[in-house]
């Protein structure tokens, strides 16, 4: 790496982290002033600090399950360390959250890049208004910068809008569309961009699916023809199931994700407008529940704005 790559990186290093903070904001915000509230008056954490502590994380998304592991785990350092003010429990919650999201197992994403498979299939699923498109498009722009030749399959044939949002998108970040008329067969249209991804030599074909749950049975019978399809020109593919969230929903996100879980083999998620929300613990229970990696998390309206999911980075930010 010259001389001017390495400035380059850090700049870019530096932009990401200020636009991650600047997303955490609302969440920090709420989730801050209403832990400093549970405490007021105390100097230790007793059952008292505790039971206003679960109240806090439930109030700021974490889910119910998540949010009994991490009282459990302060309850059981508070026992151990004996003494602990209230002035500890900011380093404990981090600590605790940090721990916890590392036990997933699930390894933190470094690149955007994907070598291992050419073309590398994503197939995208997800309810209608969670910024599945958006994130298509911005993920599309994200691995073009990164070098990827990339092709976008608008496979929601259902959806007029649909299909015009992701040819905007191909338009605005400069990559190929593969489309059919309205009301196509969508997996006509994912064979079709797989098979024109294999033929122009592409990095990375992303496929848009419909965003329908009303039937979860009619979802899983099209979503397993789609990944049949596919196979037929690339052994193995879709390689990533990406499910998009809206972290504004709060706990309504997390019962999306149940119910995508069971309907298709989700390997990854993307949790959008983090900056619209104060709801951002929900990316804490959604990833501790789940045992899914969150891949991707969008921090704003830019085209830049959708990043990596970095752990630490994350709970860094959330207690800055």
């Amino acid at each position: 790496m010259g001389l001017f790559d390495f400035f380059k990186k850090k700049q870019e290093t530096a932009e990401a982290q200020e636009a991650l903070d600047k997303g955490l904001e609302k969440t920090k915000e709420g989730f801050f002033s209403k832990i400093t509230k549970a405490v007021v008056g105390k100097s230790t954490i007793d059952d008292e600090v505790l039971d206003n502590l679960e109240e806090v994380l439930v109030m700021s998304d974490v889910g119910v399950t998540t949010t009994l592991k991490i009282v459990d785990r302060i309850q059981q350092r508070v026992a151990r360390d004996k003494y602990v003010g209230t002035e500890d429990l900011n380093r404990l919650l981090k600590e605790e959250i940090q721990a916890l999201l590392a036990e997933n197992n699930s390894n933190d994403f470094e690149t955007f890049e994907y070598g291992a498979h050419k073309p590398y299939v994503i197939m995208v699923v997800g309810v209608n208004g969670v910024g599945k498109t958006t994130t298509i498009g911005k993920l599309a722009h994200q691995l073009k910068e990164a070098g990827n030749k990339v092709v976008l399959g608008a496979a929601d044939t259902f959806r007029a809008a649909a299909v015009d949002q992701i040819k905007l998108w191909g338009e605005r970040v400069g990559v190929r569309v593969v489309a059919q008329p309205m009301g196509s067969d969508p997996a006509s249209v994912a064979y079709d961009t797989v098979k024109s991804a294999v033929a122009n030599g592409d990095d990375v074909a992303i496929i848009d699916t419909a965003g329908r749950l009303h039937n979860k049975v009619g979802l899983m019978n099209e979503l397993t023809k789609i990944k049949n399809v596919m196979q037929k020109v690339v052994p193995g593919a879709p390689h990533e199931i990406l499910l998009v969230l809206d972290a504004s929903t709060g706990q309504n996100a997390i019962e999306q994700a149940t119910q995508f879980t069971q309907a298709t083999d989700v390997n990854a998620l993307a949790l959008t407008k983090l900056d619209g929300t104060a709801k951002g613990g929900v990316v804490i229970g959604i990833s501790d529940q789940f045992k899914i990696p969150v891949k991707y998390i969008g921090v704003g309206e830019k085209i830049g704005d959708l990043q990596l999911f970095n752990k630490k980075d994350f709970v860094d930010s959330l207690f800055k």
